[in-house]
């Protein structure tokens, strides 16, 4: 008997025993594959950051070598210069240094891409590099020099031990400290030079994209919680049995703010956050459950309409609306002498049940307003600034209207909105120079809007 079932057994372990060795031959080898491919992506990503780095240099340097007339080679190497350092950037984010304290050559390298980009698109013969922008540019290439030679010394040291950037990112994530850590002490020591480099004068234009909002920006006296309070519950109109509790946020930093939470007894809260100083309501969000869709995205624009206007939110328009489910979030800008001021907008939330505002959100309108804001008189006439449309393009409404360029400056366009190739279009004409400043595609959602 035990020898039948030993008969019958035997083959069949070993039957299994050779299979799971061959299974188990086959996961290491995908094992390993993966691993081989990862370790040359990385090693790719590494040496094509440093060649580009050493490009960066290199193009920095032809656009300081030609004359300070040239301007046609100034914006051909600027371009290049925008074009190679996004290239390096990407390369950067292909590395796993997400342990690393890298984000400082990450965000220098960003701040070239953007100054090279927005110097470079100018009309360079009407603006041609400044005496400031000359002298970032030598400041840049001596600094992606730097960066460069000692990219390179990372590089020499890993073709010379046959380092793996997988054992860099075992090493980071393990925190072994057997490992070589040539590679991060390089990446390292390229970061902290790189934080000593003083700052440079990037332009108003660049500046403005690393600007975080602060109370600093914010002209009013800075007001106590009494005095949020008393704003929370004025702006709720929830009764006179309502109640209010106000949280302080970041106290003692650039960000501070208040919470309050308006209570009334047979309602749900009502959320509002606002500023330190001045006390600018910057939130507002109803926390009521939204019923089933009742009303039309029209009606429910008109009583948005008329909710900022009893809040005080005087001459504010709709731009722009997008429904989803049982909401609709419309944007609204303010208007002055005829002109949309697109800086001071506000995102408005309504509930499709009855139409009611459950929320906005104001930062935007409260860090760019400016009472009588200065709008420049156009230059050109509509007409003129209609011969820079596609002649298929069928216009369906035009306006003035205030945006930010390129530059991050306030520029007066002319706003002509119309259909084109089966989809409805927003183009902003700059109202001096009859250039397209922007286009935009308008969701079908938004179509009727104007």
């Amino acid at each position: 008997m035990y020898k039948r079932i030993s008969a019958v057994l035997f083959p069949v372990v070993t039957i299994l025993l050779i299979g799971s060795l061959v299974w188990g031959n086959q996961v290491k080898g995908e094992r390993d594959a993966i691993a081989i491919n990862a370790e040359n992506q990385y090693q790719r990503a590494f040496h094509d950051l440093s060649f580009h780095m050493d490009r960066i240099h290199s193009e920095i340097g032809n656009t300081l070598a030609v004359n300070s007339a040239s301007q046609g080679m100034h914006r051909k190497g600027l371009m290049n210069v925008w074009r190679i350092t996004s290239e390096a950037q990407s390369e950067i984010s292909q590395l796993p240094l997400t342990m690393l304290p890298f984000s400082k050559t990450d965000e220098f390298l960003s701040r070239i891409a953007n100054f090279s980009y927005k110097t470079g698109v100018r009309d360079m013969t009407k603006e041609p590099l400044s005496e400031n922008e000359v002298k970032t540019l030598k400041t840049l290439y001596t600094n992606s020099g730097e960066i460069t030679k000692d990219l390179q010394k990372v590089q020499n040291s890993v073709i010379a031990k046959n380092l793996r950037w997988l054992d860099v990112d075992t090493a980071l994530s393990k925190q072994k400290g057997h490992a070589d850590h040539t590679i991060i002490d390089g990446f390292k020591s390229v970061n902290k030079k790189v934080e000593t480099y003083p700052e440079l004068d990037w332009g108003p234009s660049v500046s403005s994209m690393y600007q975080q909002r602060s109370v600093k920006m914010l002209s009013g006296m800075p007001v106590t919680e009494e005095d949020i309070t008393r704003k929370a519950l004025k702006f709720a109109d929830a009764g006179n049995n309502a109640s209010c509790q106000v949280t302080e946020n970041g106290k003692g930093t650039d960000w501070e703010s208040y919470t309050a939470k308006v209570q009334s007894p047979n309602g749900k809260p009502l959320s509002m956050d606002f500023t330190r100083n001045g006390g600018l309501l910057t939130s507002y969000t109803d926390e009521r459950e939204v019923g089933a869709k009742k009303v039309s995205v029209e009606d429910a624009m008109n009583k948005a309409d008329q909710f900022l206007a009893n809040k005080g939110y005087r001459n504010m328009k709709a731009v722009s609306a997008d429904p989803y489910d049982n909401l609709v979030n419309f944007t609204f800008v303010r208007e002055q002498d005829g002109v949309l001021i697109y800086p001071e907008k506000m995102t408005v939330r309504s509930a499709l049940d009855n139409g009611e505002v459950v929320g906005f959100q104001a930062s935007d309108f409260v860090y760019e307003h400016k009472d009588n804001r200065e709008i420049p008189e156009a230059k050109i006439d509509l007409a003129e600034a209609r011969k820079t449309l596609n002649t298929d393009f069928k216009e369906l409404y035009n306006r003035k209207a205030l945006i930010k360029n390129d530059r991050n400056e306030d520029t007066l366009c002319y706003e002509i909105g119309g259909r084109i190739n089966g989809s409805q279009y927003r183009l902003y004409i700059n109202a001096d120079t009859g250039l397209e400043e922007t286009v935009e595609v308008v969701k079908d959602a938004q179509a009727g809007i104007s």
